[in-house]
């Protein structure tokens, strides 16, 4: 019986071993909640400036927004500055909570399939940035927003490999509302705080009670 349960623990060993060499295992779900909570503050203020009630479809958000700005401040100003905001604090709450797991967990933050996991994210979010600006620039502003939402999505589909599948699923979430958008530009907003917020709320939330919760 003794040795079956070393022989068990050994197994156990082995496997943790090989997980921890062929995925990115550090990814906190308190970064997804953190990050989803960020996207709905961003989400509130782009409502308040608008000054557009809540699934308001009468008038599209690009058609309100460059007929009058709201504080003083100009529309492409206000949305880059909201964005950056979000970018930014959900950037930090991401390595915060995920190198404070890895800590407790004695795992290494920056290894191979770190590396290999963020190249493969960076790709899709680089096009996909590079294609919202075209969007933007030719006019096409309804069109952001769900284009941010799919190439998020393939972002997340293709970098799941190196990590959890979870966020393969969340990845697809995503792409689905971004479809979804294209067909309903009135209501991007909308489905980008669904998406962004939500989605990353309930997968956060899944993935600690999955992975985390003692």
């Amino acid at each position: 019986m003794k040795n079956q349960n070393e022989h068990l623990e050994t197994l156990t060993e082995i496997r943790s071993l090989m997980e921890r060499s062929s995925r990115f295992i550090s990814l906190s779900g308190l970064s997804g909640v953190a990050a989803g909570v960020c996207a709905l503050a961003g989400a509130a203020m782009v409502y308040l400036y608008l000054g557009l009630p809540l699934f308001s479809n009468q008038r599209l958000y690009y058609v309100e927004v460059l007929e009058q700005g709201r504080w003083g401040i100009h529309y492409a100003t206000f949305f880059l500055l909201d964005a950056a905001a979000v970018f930014v604090l959900a950037l930090a709450s991401g390595i915060f909570f995920t190198t404070r797991k890895a800590r407790q967990k004695g795992q290494k933050i920056w290894d191979p399939m770190a590396q290999r996991m963020l190249v493969n994210l960076a790709i899709p979010l680089l096009a996909g940035g590079i294609f919202c600006i075209a969007l933007y620039k030719t006019g096409n502003f309804g069109l952001v927003a769900p284009a941010t939402l799919i190439f998020y999505g393939l972002a997340l589909v293709n970098g799941g490999k190196y990590t959890f599948d979870d966020i393969r699923y969340l990845g697809l979430a995503e792409i689905l509302l971004g479809i979804v958008g294209l067909f309903k530009p009135g209501y991007g907003l909308e489905l980008w705080a669904l998406g962004f917020g939500v989605l990353h709320i309930l997968y956060g939330i899944i993935m600690f009670n999955k992975y985390e919760r003692a």
